[in-house]
């Protein structure tokens, strides 16, 4: 392939040629280059489609399903007539009527420990468009070991995170979340619900990363994690540093081949044989095992003897805490290791953000029977807009 632009490309690509940061030669630097997007779904679609269209030479998708109805809120690779079609079939025909000069591959199979090194290997930039732990964590090592940038992004109902890892010196996932949560804890998108355009924001900031990082220009999210609250419109950024125990990037890594990544992010907790939904406490009866932030403000100033436990992510206690009300952190992903610390004499309360974190934390811990446990309505962020106006907001 020649290096020059045919005068169709540069007709094509003329809103970026004529960008001084870009130019001739970064759109040269675009059309040499490759990504592979893992998932063509929610966060795929968006990436893939703005990453076809900036004339990125060579575009990867992996996936395995199929088009579903219910995808379509969310998933703009796909449309109507693709439903019960395979995703990279789907995808492939879209992203070649967008750009025919794009060359696009597909893998249709499930990325697992077995095929990872042998799929990511080759590529530039590798997009994480998966949703769900296990891949994620996949992804990660892979790249670390492979020497390949990724951005990641995550949604879930009206928040997203993104951010690149196993950039050079910088940190890699598993120095931002060493453990995955167990999988009782934490809801899926399915369960949970997502904003249909949420994905479509967070997506398209994973293909500005790859094309930023691919073209040489400007400062990627390398070394930060970009949180998005849709709901209020809101972004923030918080440094994150590589963790020097790190067990995939650090100096001593313990993780130097690919794991079984479903058995790493676990099965049922071990005490716990049915999941939250399955427990004798109904949705019903779980909003009722809650206090308001009122009556926590009560407790707090009568001195009343009780537990306040936060199960939200470091980075999420750095900007804001009850540590004065008497917090202690424990994140969710770790909370089976720290149950039995807890007193069972002493009421139990929990809280995260804004409450789905400690409405399952409660599910568990009223399994392992410790039937004073309830959770605090509307999380920190009740607490910062009705107790503590000052409080920092996320």
């Amino acid at each position: 392939m020649s290096d020059e632009l045919s005068r169709d490309e540069l007709v094509r690509y003329g809103r970026h040629v004529s960008i001084p940061e870009v130019g001739l030669e970064g759109q040269r630097r675009l059309r040499a280059s490759s990504v592979l997007i893992v998932g063509a779904g929610g966060l795929g679609s968006p990436a893939a489609l703005y990453l076809a269209a900036a004339g990125v030479g060579r575009l990867g998708l992996v996936d395995h399903d199929l088009v579903e109805l219910s995808n379509l809120q969310r998933q703009v690779l796909h449309d109507t007539r693709a439903v019960g079609t395979s995703k990279l079939a789907s995808a492939r025909a879209r992203l070649e009527g967008l750009n025919p000069h794009v060359a696009v591959e597909t893998f249709e199979t499930r990325l697992d420990s077995g095929n990872a090194l042998d799929i990511l290997a080759g590529w530039d930039f590798v997009v994480d468009g998966s949703d769900n732990f296990p891949t994620r964590y996949l992804v990660n090592d892979a790249c670390v070991m492979l020497g390949t940038p990724f951005a990641y992004g995550a949604i879930l109902r009206f928040e997203g995170q993104a951010s690149v890892f196993a950039a050079p010196g910088g940190p890699c996932y598993r120095c931002l979340f060493r453990d995955p949560p167990p999988p009782d804890l934490v809801p899926n998108c399915a369960e949970a619900g997502v904003l249909g355009v949420l994905p479509g924001i967070v997506g398209s900031i994973q293909a500005n990363e790859a094309i930023k990082w691919l073209a040489g220009i400007g400062d990627t999210l390398a070394g930060r994690l970009l949180l998005i609250d849709a709901l209020r419109m809101e972004f923030r950024s918080l440094n994150i540093t590589p963790d020097p125990e790190c067990a995939v990037c650090g100096p001593k890594p313990s993780v130097t081949e690919l794991i079984d990544y479903e058995r790493f992010c676990g099965g049922p907790l071990d005490g716990a044989d049915a999941g939250p939904a399955e427990t004798e406490d109904t949705e019903e009866a779980m909003e009722e095992l809650e206090i308001d932030v009122h009556e926590l403000k009560r407790r707090v100033d009568d001195g009343e003897t009780f537990q306040l436990v936060d199960v939200r992510e470091y980075y999420e206690w750095d900007i804001c805490n009850l540590a004065h009300a008497g917090a202690r952190l424990v994140p969710l992903a770790t909370l089976p290791e720290a149950v039995e610390s807890f007193d069972r004499a002493a009421p139990l309360i929990i809280h995260c953000r804004s409450g789905p974190r400690g409405d399952r934390a409660v599910a568990y811990l009223r399994a392992m029977g410790y039937d004073n446990a309830v959770n605090l309505a509307g999380g920190i962020l009740a607490w910062a807009e009705e107790i503590e106006p000052g409080m920092p907001q996320y």
